[in-house]
């Protein structure tokens, strides 16, 4: 088989590379390690940047998301007893967009499955060869066949744990990585959100966000020992503990109920460059991880898939290497300012185990400096709803 160009993983930024391309008239294959229903089946974000929604309306996928969706022209921080605003569109003149990721990856795929165009399920030893070389290729097994697909590029949009990445040599990859010292438990239930904007909370006890997912889906999420075990707990200990950290009127009007899903993620900052290996482009957390503080990873994700995609249709539209040849160093300095800010929302809200009096003290001021100063405000909106592409 031949196309031109090979895409490694269903996820939303494989998927959306894909239906960017067909829409131009560039030929894709999407190769997927597992099954739609399993790609659906993970629970992740839900924030979308202004860049991203303009993607996905730049790809002709954007209806349902238009109809469905949460606009938020802000969130709101608490600490302590305090809690203040931060308004997006009051200081940028832009909101951001809650849009569950299930649901952009369903209409993702319902988008590619109506094009007709291939996506190739349940594939085991996906290897690429010659991405050095002017002809690429990959090989996989599946339906219990080997297969060889030949392209012009690669897309690696296969995850952290993926191959991609792993075929850069390491003589020519260079990974910078900070692991944080506690993880997310995140429970998601049929239950109305407790606020109609995002709460972020640093609490003596810990990090809490109130988050959601529709208006009658919530996703609530608290600071946790990466030693703990999800089952070890009951909704009944989750709910509780959630009331202690987040505000006291907050805490009164929280609908509570059955969880649907129930996780622990562990934190991790996270960047390989460079992110072009020849005709191979890494893309999403192939590439990079931010910890969920801020709710960077899917639109960095989004902002590798804008500077691949309009390279790859510079290339294959008017021959010229321009955009492909600078895609990495495009692609890395929007990646770190992104990690930048997911660093500094963690290190903002979290209580560290190393943590001493004076730097608790330190994280109140930054926080009471961000509450009294409209300019400081202004940076976190700015990052916030989405630095431009």
């Amino acid at each position: 088989m031949r196309t031109q160009v090979a895409i490694i993983g269903a996820g939303p930024s494989g998927l959306l590379l894909a239906q960017l391309l067909h829409r131009k008239g560039i030929d894709a294959v999407v190769l997927e390690r597992k099954t739609r229903d399993y790609v659906l089946g993970r629970i992740r974000a839900g924030v979308l940047e202004v860049g991203f929604v303009e993607l996905m309306r730049e790809a002709g996928v954007a209806d349902r998301m238009e109809r469905e969706c949460l606009i938020h022209d802000g969130t709101r921080i608490s600490y302590g007893d305090e809690q203040f605003g931060i308004d997006f569109k009051d200081l940028t003149g832009k909101p951001v967009v809650v849009y569950g990721q299930t649901e952009l990856t369903r209409d993702l795929f319902d988008a590619r499955e109506a094009t007709g165009a291939p996506i190739i399920y349940n594939v085991e030893g996906v290897e690429i060869h010659g991405a050095d070389s002017d002809a690429p290729y990959v090989t996989y097994r599946a339906d219990g066949a080997d297969h060889r697909l030949e392209c012009d590029y690669v897309a690696g949009c296969d995850g952290f744990h993926g191959v991609s990445r792993q075929t850069i040599p390491a003589s020519v990859r260079r990974d910078y990585e900070k692991v944080y010292p506690f993880g997310w438990l995140g429970v998601l239930s049929d239950t109305p959100p407790v606020s109609d904007e995002l709460i972020y909370c640093n609490s003596e006890r810990g990090f809490a966000l109130c988050s959601m997912r529709s208006e009658t889906r919530s996703r609530y999420y608290i600071q946790c020992s990466l030693s703990d075990d999800p089952n070890s707990w009951s909704d009944a200990a989750f709910w509780d503990e959630l009331k202690r950290r987040i505000p006291g009127e907050a805490a009164d009007r929280l609908v509570t109920g059955a969880s649907i899903e129930k996780s622990i993620a562990p934190l991790r900052s996270f960047v390989s460059e460079p992110m072009r290996w020849g005709r191979l482009f890494l893309c999403g957390d192939a590439a990079h991880i931010v910890p969920p503080t801020g709710a960077k990873g899917l639109n960095t994700a989004a902002s590798d898939i804008h500077y691949l995609y309009h390279g790859l249709v510079q290339m294959f539209e008017d021959r010229d290497s321009e955009g492909i040849d600078h895609y990495s160093e495009r692609a890395l300095a929007r990646i770190w300012k992104a990690e930048r800010f997911s660093w500094w929302m963690t290190t903002l809200l979290h209580r560290f185990p190393e943590q001493s009096d004076f730097d608790l003290k330190m994280q109140r001021a930054e926080l009471e400096f961000l509450r009294e100063n409209r300019a400081a405000q202004m940076v976190m909106a700015q990052n916030y709803v989405g630095l431009p592409y």
